[in-house]
């Protein structure tokens, strides 16, 4: 038995086929089922329901499924840490971020990590603080950057907080709430809401300022120039930070809305960012060098937006 063997084995799980399983491991159909037979024949049992049109794991397949991926993650963390523990001239950076985050801090970070460490290859998904945790688990990214809020209680895991982005409200030009003098939160919500996944505490607050028992927003999306067009091209109202939006605000594409009734201090519309890593977990070189960037930069944001 030999990872190799473990990964084919994984693989034959995940395409249920040992046609599309060897295709996507790069051999023969011919050989990959011998690997599977000579796995069966070392192991003494039967992995695989051969009879059933997905291949259903046997029972004694679903156990040698769950330690075949702690085998191979094991292995393949293990590559990674020698790698990557003390030089940066080579190895991978994987890691996540929310969509408020994707608009400034982490591009910035990213494009100087890329300069000072050119031979590093860096792999990020932007996704909301639900489905980076998922990934995390997975082992898929070293760490995260999203709204914190959920993991602070969480032994699990360890925060490191930035600097809170503060939320608003916004709309195309032309919007018919821009008529009005004054607006207030029934207005608001007399139209569809927009926004990426919201945190619980944020989806209470707006709960609250519409009258209801619960918020769910019309339109939800993590891709955030999706969002951002959506509501120019329609009368939808969008929620974010003012960090995503602040250059279409700038420039004139998008309106901040200013809510009469909106309590000056509601701090549950802010997102409350912070890099998530995993308790207990040794970052690469790669991890630590990016977090370093982002929490410096983050410094120098909060230098730039007192000022």
């Amino acid at each position: 038995m030999d990872l190799r063997q473990l990964r084919y084995f994984l693989a034959l799980h995940e395409h249920r086929s040992f046609v599309r399983a060897a295709d996507a491991m790069g051999i023969t159909q011919p050989a990959f089922s011998r690997s599977i037979q000579g796995l069966e024949h070392e192991l003494g049992c039967v992995l695989v329901d051969r009879g059933s049109k997905d291949l259903r794991p046997t029972p004694e397949g679903q156990v040698v499924l769950q330690h075949a991926l702690a085998l191979v993650r094991g292995a393949s963390n293990l590559s990674h840490e020698i790698t990557q523990m003390t030089k940066l001239d080579a190895g991978e950076l994987r890691f996540g971020c929310g969509p408020a985050l994707a608009a400034r801090l982490v591009p910035d970070a990213l494009l100087e990590f890329m300069q000072r460490y050119p031979r590093i290859r860096a792999r990020f998904e932007v996704n909301n603080w639900e489905n980076l945790s998922r990934s995390l688990g997975r082992d898929e990214i070293e760490f995260f950057i999203a709204d914190i809020r959920h993991f602070e209680a969480d032994p699990s895991v360890q925060t490191q907080a930035l600097r809170p982005r503060p939320g608003l409200f916004f709309c195309r030009p032309g919007h018919p709430l821009l008529i009005k003098e004054s607006l207030s939160t029934n207005d608001l919500f007399d139209y569809p809401l927009a926004a990426t996944r919201i945190p619980m505490g944020a989806r209470k607050a707006l709960a609250n300022l519409s009258g209801k028992t619960s918020f769910e927003p019309q339109l939800e999306c993590e891709h955030f120039p999706m969002l951002e067009e959506l509501v120019r091209r329609s009368d939808a109202i969008g929620v974010a930070t003012h960090e995503a939006v602040s250059e279409p605000l700038r420039r004139g594409e998008l309106v901040q809305l200013h809510l009469r009734n909106l309590p000056s201090n509601l701090d549950s519309l802010s997102a409350r960012c912070g890099i998530v890593t995993r308790t207990g977990f040794r970052l690469s070189s790669a991890a630590r060098a990016m977090i370093d960037l982002l929490t410096t930069l983050d410094g120098q944001q909060t230098e730039t937006v007192a000022a």
